[in-house]
């Protein structure tokens, strides 16, 4: 298998201005003198909700309007290949989710896509329906074993972190549990929440709202560390999983053509949104860990990360069915 790396808003289209900035002379010469910000996935998950704070800031950091546009399907492979094959006049931004593994060979960040900065990281939650739930994960595990025809995940797509998150599970625990793949972390949700599947494991700021509001339990994170917004939900780890841990991180890219000075102006705006109050408080309630740095950091992240995976998926540790 080839490896590449590649994620509560509700909007109305698959593409609305999430800022306008006016009349003001903008202060970034940009491509377009719009910027596109493409999200591979439907709205609603974790990747749709982040670029949408930033863009907002990027806005006000750049005086350009800012239009987020979900453009879903293939895990998001069809985002990649648009923004791959796109022009400067085009102006797009593409927020990439990661790890992500896809069986053929797509545009990838250092390659076709140029490095803009790493966005955010941090934990995916395993949940379930509040109704009827069991009383921990070692039950559901447990259960699983037992009955593996009642039991199955959804994720915001084939190969993507939650997938992985969910097979490294199975592969943890001995169990079977059934991948269900969606178009992305909304419509998994609402699916779980409804009770049309026993479990998911997506990012944890689409669902934080539900467990909250007491429609999904949180049954476990998959991060070697407790969230503070969730501080009785254990780590996979901690049930009894030495070494088990899978982080997503979502990172900004760009078309290969746009001139590196803008990349450059744009780097240096997203630097400075991820530290406003708005982003700092999106991923603090979700126990994510802003992103920052520079291009060249993001791409030294991308190989570490892929490495990692790619190292489990050849091993045979982790093996993902689509």
């Amino acid at each position: 298998m080839t490896f590449a790396i590649r994620r509560w808003f509700v909007v109305l289209s698959l593409a609305l201005p999430v800022a306008n900035a006016g009349a003001a002379q903008p202060k970034l010469d940009w491509p377009g003198k719009q910027i596109t910000w493409v999200v591979g996935f439907v709205p609603g998950g974790t990747a749709d909700v982040l670029t949408r704070i930033a863009a907002r800031e990027v806005a006000r950091e750049t005086g350009l309007n800012v239009v987020v546009e979900n453009r879903p399907g293939a895990s998001g492979a069809i985002a990649l290949q648009l923004v791959a094959r796109s022009t400067p006049a085009d102006g797009y931004l593409l927020t990439v989710p990661g790890p992500l593994i896809y069986p053929t060979p797509q545009p990838e960040i250092g390659r076709e896509l140029a490095p803009v900065m790493l966005m955010a990281q941090g934990p995916m939650v395993v949940v379930g329906p509040a109704a009827g739930a069991k009383a921990s994960l070692l039950d559901v595990l447990a259960d699983a074993r037992r009955h593996p025809e009642n039991w199955s995940y959804g994720s915001s797509g084939n190969g993507t972190s939650q997938n992985l998150a969910g097979e490294l599970l199975n592969q943890y625990a001995g169990t079977r549990l059934l991948h269900i793949p969606y178009k992305g972390g909304g419509q998994a949700v609402a699916d779980v929440a409804g009770g049309q599947i026993p479990l998911a494991i997506l990012g944890s700021a689409p669902v934080m709202p539900q467990i909250k509001a007491g429609v999904l339990k949180a049954y476990a994170v998959t991060t070697p560390y407790r969230l503070d917004s969730l501080p009785n939900v254990p780590t996979v780890e901690e049930l009894g999983f030495k070494g088990y841990a899978a982080t997503q991180w979502f990172a900004v890219a760009a078309s290969k053509a746009i001139p590196g000075p803008q990349l450059e102006q744009i780097n240096a705006a997203l630097q400075a949104a991820v530290r406003t109050p708005a982003f700092q408080a999106a991923v603090d309630n979700a126990g994510m860990i802003a992103g920052d740095g520079t291009r060249e950091a993001l791409t030294q992240f991308i190989q570490a990360d892929d490495a990692k995976w790619k190292a489990l998926v050849d091993s045979g540790a982790v093996k993902l069915v689509n």
